[in-house]
């Protein structure tokens, strides 16, 4: 198995507020993978009204990149909650982030964007409805409350002219590229943008509760631009009940995607799309490697 380990900065949780300590953390933890692990780092977006800001985010991905970082997180705060010195919020395509998007294309690194969110985070009248229990959990990414944010097609138009400005630069979309209730959309996108892949972290679900023939037929399309993700993670101190969590979630995906049971999957009953071999293979290994390259480093 080969992990890749992604760094946020997110200004909510204590233990992300800065790049710091958890940048060493991760280096450390690759550093005693024996290679199974790689390091995705990222910048701290809290520092954009800085003056040298791109020049500072340059310096600090690529000394990571020379200590063997492999790809860069951009997260859901740009366009959810960064603003910049005028008040207005900052979106993925701001001209400030673009020198940093060509260095890392510059350095054949990959960019794993994680931008916007499901719909739900922009209003939901079921508390059935998908990841509303997260929302309720986690009110700072509820869009409601922030009636002057951008609306969610804004920030993925956003996003898109990324792609389209940067045409040598690999982007993996997180969760699905936040378009996880529109099969057609996604497709369209991959479509569009030959430098665009997604990865089913945390959204294994919004397959789950869409017609098992569309996402089969779905999936077999675009068997070479899905990656396998889990969005799982494990902090200093982790205990047994977290490591659980983690071969739980990763049987029960395995289970959906490569076998024909009928079960239930955090409370849907679905019968499993039972993928062939060889597209499985591609979606939890050839895709990562080819998208992702380095994360297949041979343990020493």
């Amino acid at each position: 198995m080969h992990l890749l380990d992604i760094l946020v900065v997110d200004d909510t949780r204590p233990n992300q507020t800065s790049m710091e300590p958890q940048r060493q953390d991760a280096l450390t933890f690759v550093a005693s993978s024996m290679g199974h692990a790689q390091l995705c780092t990222t910048f701290n977006p809290f520092q954009f009204n800085d003056t040298n800001f791109p020049r500072e985010a340059i310096e600090a991905l690529n000394d990571d990149f020379a200590r063997g970082a492999i790809a860069v997180k951009i997260w859901k705060n740009v366009g959810m909650e960064l603003k910049s010195a005028s008040g207005q919020y900052v979106m993925p395509d701001d001209p400030r982030l673009e020198p940093i998007y060509r260095d890392i294309a510059a350095h054949h690194k990959t960019l794993i964007a994680h931008l916007a969110e499901p719909d739900t985070a922009w209003g939901s009248e079921d508390p059935k409805a998908p990841y509303a229990g997260y929302y309720r959990a986690n009110p700072q990414w509820d869009m409601t409350k922030k009636p002057s944010a951008p609306p969610k097609k804004a920030i993925l138009q956003a996003r898109d002219h990324l792609l389209a400005m940067n045409p040598d630069l690999r982007v993996v979309g997180a969760h699905l590229g936040s378009m996880e209730d529109d099969l057609d959309e996604i497709d369209t996108h991959l479509r569009r943008y030959p430098n665009f892949a997604v990865d089913t972290a945390a959204r294994v679900l919004s397959f789950i509760i869409q017609p098992r023939d569309k996402v089969q037929a779905f999936i077999l399309k675009n068997q070479d631009r899905i990656l396998y993700g889990t969005d799982l993670g494990f902090r200093s101190g982790s205990d047994q009940a977290a490591i659980q969590e983690f071969e739980t979630q990763y049987a029960l995906d395995w289970r959906y995607f490569a076998t024909d049971d009928t079960f239930e999957y955090h409370g849907h009953k679905v019968k499993a799309l039972n993928l062939p071999r060889s597209v499985l293979k591609k979606v939890y290994h050839d895709n990562a490697v080819h998208w992702i390259p380095g994360i297949d480093a041979n343990p020493r």
